[in-house]
């Protein structure tokens, strides 16, 4: 206490130490009613109609930027949705025409396939009879003219019975012997009535069997029974090689038309499984996109 005593008077005698005085008042506990209601204190009101006010502001402004967002995010989901929807028009136009071009093209192969595995055989097969047919033909002009080389080489003669040789031998006489012995010995024996055999080449086979009526019958009848067979063989020949290579031409169609068939097959086989691979990717989608709306609708 003494030194408390001397501490206040020596502040006393220094003028330049000012005291402290308290220019706020405080409210001490024991100044206020304990039993009076929050509610009824005026600064508590004030605090809570400031706290009020700033929330309310506060949550007014959150809804807004909330309604904000929502529209931002509506507009943006309508956006994507409309390019969702213009693409997968587009996918599924493409998709469907593809498929239906393959589906087209599908039919239309099968069908032109089938076409030419039919028609083209039968086109072949009417093909090979009428080479066949010209074949026969070839080997009878072939046998026509080696009989008229054989005669004239045998019987240098330019007419039988009056008749050129060129309208006498035909395709139905070329390669008959018993034509050629006949005609020849009839000519042969009308000589011999009007006297000009001894022109003619059958004076030859007269001076080499003298007397031997037989043996000129015989030689004659020999070198034209040569003449036949000879332009028979030669017919043959020529229809044989002929019938060869419209065979070996009958086999190259057929086998362009297997190796066609089969080309058309197999890009048929090509367009089915891409028909049948964009139609499974777009039911896997059409299921996709049911499963979005599903879970969009709940």
């Amino acid at each position: 206490m003494h030194i408390l005593h001397s501490l206040q008077e020596h502040n006393k005698n220094k003028s330049y130490i000012t005291q402290h005085v308290p220019t706020t008042t405080s409210r001490l506990l024991s100044e206020c009613d304990i039993y009076t209601p929050i509610n009824d204190d005026a600064d508590m009101k004030s605090v809570k109609e400031i706290f009020d006010r700033q929330t309310s502001q506060r949550f007014e402004e959150y809804k807004e930027r909330k309604i904000q967002n929502r529209q931002k995010f509506k507009e943006q989901c309508d956006k994507e949705i409309q390019k969702i929807i213009l693409k997968d028009k587009i996918e599924k136009s493409l998709t469907e025409k593809v498929e239906k071009v393959c589906l087209r093209c599908g039919f239309g192969l099968g069908g032109i396939g089938g076409g030419v595995g039919i028609f083209g055989a039968i086109a072949v097969n009417e093909w090979t009879k009428a080479a066949m047919l010209v074949a026969a033909q070839k080997g009878i002009d072939a046998g026509i003219a080696k009989a008229f080389l054989e005669f004239k080489s045998a019987f240098p003669l330019e007419t039988l019975g009056g008749v050129p040789l060129q309208e006498i031998i035909t395709a139905e006489n070329f390669n008959k012997n018993m034509f050629f012995i006949q005609e020849i010995i009839k000519e042969y024996n009308r000589m011999c009535d009007n006297g000009t055999v001894e022109e003619s080449i059958f004076a030859l086979l007269r001076t080499k069997f003298p007397n031997k009526e037989d043996m000129v019958i015989k030689s004659i009848s020999t070198s034209a029974n040569n003449i036949a067979l000879k332009a028979g063989e030669a017919a043959k020949t020529v229809e044989n090689a002929e019938i060869a290579l419209a065979n070996a031409e009958s086999t190259y169609l057929y086998s362009a038309i297997g190796y066609s068939v089969l080309a058309i097959l197999i890009i048929l086989i090509v367009m089915v499984i891409i028909y049948l691979i964009l139609r499974y990717r777009r039911k896997k989608k059409i299921n996709k996109k049911l499963q979005y709306t599903k879970l969009l609708n709940q």
